[in-house]
């Protein structure tokens, strides 16, 4: 989602708790893992993974020149001829320690022992977040979470779309002429719906 359908979307929400709550997640996702200089490790459920927000998360790392946003998709379920990219497995999450970020999604409750494995990388040191359902023990396990009910209109998608944006805003080095690429961009957003000017 472009920077301005994000807007768009800030707009629509606007009064609503998201795109504060969605910024405050946000500003502690990237606080963990651009001092370490990266090590986020994106997990979801076995019914569901973050492609989405793995995307969304790369694509703002190449726009606010934060590399460390780039995440490494760790998957429940990994083939001997999948790309490197995703032949990550869940031992990725075994091995986290002291300077690794596990980002959890989790819409429902996870299975298959995720919970075990992100408790243990807690314990070595790792920094965990949680974006999902509001299980209590996935809740528990976070340093930092943001809960998404069900019964809300806003989705988990939708969601994922701000915390991703929020991500790479206000992060980059500056660009020739002093603004980033994302200043530039939403100047250009501005300048394209004001209304034009009044001839008299």
């Amino acid at each position: 989602m472009d920077a301005v359908r994000v807007a768009l979307l800030r707009d629509v929400l606007a009064g609503t708790r998201w795109p504060a709550s969605a910024r405050r997640f946000a500003v502690a996702l990237r606080s963990s893992v651009v001092p370490q200089g990266g090590g986020l490790l994106l997990v979801g459920t076995e019914a569901y993974e973050p492609w989405h927000l793995a995307a969304h998360l790369a694509d703002e790392s190449t726009w606010s020149g934060l590399p460390e946003l780039v995440p490494t998709l760790v998957r429940h379920r990994v083939a001997p001829d999948d790309p490197a990219h995703l032949a990550v497995g869940l031992g990725r999450i075994e091995a986290a320690g002291r300077g690794a970020t596990v980002l959890l999604v989790a819409p429902e409750r996870p299975g298959g022992g995720l919970l075990e494995r992100v408790h243990d990388a807690r314990r070595a040191g790792a920094r965990v977040l949680a974006l999902g359902g509001g299980d209590p023990e996935v809740g528990g396990l976070a340093h930092e979470s943001l809960v998404v009910p069900g019964d809300d209109a806003v989705d988990l998608d939708i969601v994922q779309h701000l915390v991703s944006a929020a991500a790479g805003e206000n992060g980059g080095p500056v660009a020739r002429g002093g603004r980033t690429f994302r200043d530039r961009l939403s100047r250009l957003a501005d300048r394209l719906t004001e209304p034009p000017p009044t001839r008299w």
